[in-house]
């Protein structure tokens, strides 16, 4: 069966099938790489269906909007709406979601103001984005030669199309070399993030991350695993870090919705730590999947469940 067969896709405020969710060739979009867009995880719970950080997810994607001058067609209630419908109307129990807005044709050039913005949302099953091994194992990454954007060029605190360019190219060559994934460091040589997630080290037993300064999209998983962090004690420091701390830390794993929280067990080819997921990036790890799987009280309102 194919993946896409029977599914349906929130497109302008109406559900359409997968073949039937189409835009113009010469949409601005398709040009110039003008959109912005989330990713949402929906968790199977004892209680059906639960979507993870609904409201904070959405009201990033306005923020994005609003960066590009984008007006959004819809409330955030109403987005909200149409994600955890676009969950329910296709009977997942699990998926990753994917909401997006663009701007679609009216004319070409680089000034987009008379374009229309057009929204949709799409939902299908996705496992671990690395490696299912890796989120127990480990991942083997990289520096990349790519460095993120500089202030004043490119947003990126905006989760939008054009950002992930760059990232491509991270991720291409670290995988053309041989690598899982890379990590990019920011205008001042000092460490970002990876091509699609946040980064944490930990160091004699504190937790470290790089701050929004360092060219990074503040991510939601990220928030949460610091706001669990806390939860255990743990203290958190978010400061910018060199590159060869990388090297010599106690762990280092990614974040992210796709990534969840994936450890990491070699960078450069440089064992981290034991070359294993590390106990505190373990701890982080069932905390965060208790409360998603809803196995433990969901005490800060994280989830949003699918009826």
């Amino acid at each position: 069966m194919n993946w896409i067969e029977g599914k349906k896709i929130w497109f302008n405020g109406e559900f359409v099938d997968w073949k039937d969710a189409k835009i113009n060739v010469l949409s601005h979009v398709v040009h110039y790489g003008s959109s912005i867009f989330e990713g949402l995880r929906c968790y199977s719970t004892p209680q059906g269906p639960a979507v993870f950080r609904l409201q904070d997810h959405t009201r990033r994607m306005f923020d994005s909007a609003k960066i590009y001058r984008m007006e959004i067609p819809y409330t955030q209630d109403e987005f909200n709406e149409a994600i955890v419908s676009t969950v329910g109307i296709n009977k997942f129990d699990s998926c990753y979601i994917r909401p997006i807005v663009f701007r679609g044709f009216a004319q070409l050039g680089v000034n987009p103001l008379n374009c229309p913005v057009d929204c949709v949302v799409a939902a299908w099953t996705w496992g671990s984005y690395v490696s299912e091994e890796a989120l127990e194992k480990g991942a083997d990454v990289c520096t990349s030669s790519w460095n993120r954007m500089r202030p004043n060029t490119l947003p990126a605190l905006a989760k939008a199309g054009g950002n992930y360019l760059n990232s491509q190219l991270i991720k291409m060559e670290a995988l053309a070399n041989g690598y899982e994934e890379g990590i990019a460091l920011d205008h001042a040589g000092l460490i970002s993030e990876g091509s699609g997630e946040n980064l944490f080290l930990v160091r004699d037993g504190v937790l470290y991350t790089t701050p929004r300064s360092a060219s990074i999209l503040g991510g939601i998983t990220r928030d949460s695993i610091m706001v669990l962090a806390k939860d255990m004690g743990i203290e958190v420091v978010e400061e910018n870090i060199p590159r060869e701390m990388l090297y010599i830390a106690d762990e280092v794993f990614f974040s992210g919705t796709a990534a969840e929280i994936t450890p990491i067990r070699s960078v450069d080819r440089i064992q981290v730590g034991a070359g294993k997921r590390g106990p505190i990036t373990e701890k982080l790890q069932k905390a965060f999947f208790d409360i998603a799987n809803g196995k433990v009280e969901d005490r800060h309102s994280w989830l949003t469940h699918v009826k």
